[in-house]
C-alpha cells in the first residue's frame, strides 16, 4: 500500500477527531480546549488537503 494513501487516512482521522473534540469543548465551554482543537484542525486539515493535492487520491503513478 503506497504511503500517500496511509498518510491521507491518518491525517483525515486526526482532523475529524480534532473537529469532534473542538465541538465537544465548545459545548462544555472549555476555551483552552477549543483553542487547541482549532489549531489541530487547521494544521492537520492543511496537511490532509496538501497530501491529497501532492500525492493524489487515489495515488497517480
Amino acid at each position: 500500500m503506497p504511503t500517500g494513501i496511509i498518510l491521507v487516512v491518518i491525517f483525515t482521522l486526526v482532523t475529524l477527531l480534532a473537529a469532534y473534540g473542538t465541538i465537544r469543548s465548545l459545548r462544555e465551554k472549555n476555551f483552552l480546549g477549543v483553542l487547541f482543537g482549532l489549531g489541530t484542525v487547521a494544521v492537520f486539515g492543511w496537511f490532509t488537503i496538501m497530501t491529497v493535492i501532492h500525492h493524489g487520491y487515489p495515488v497517480a503513478h
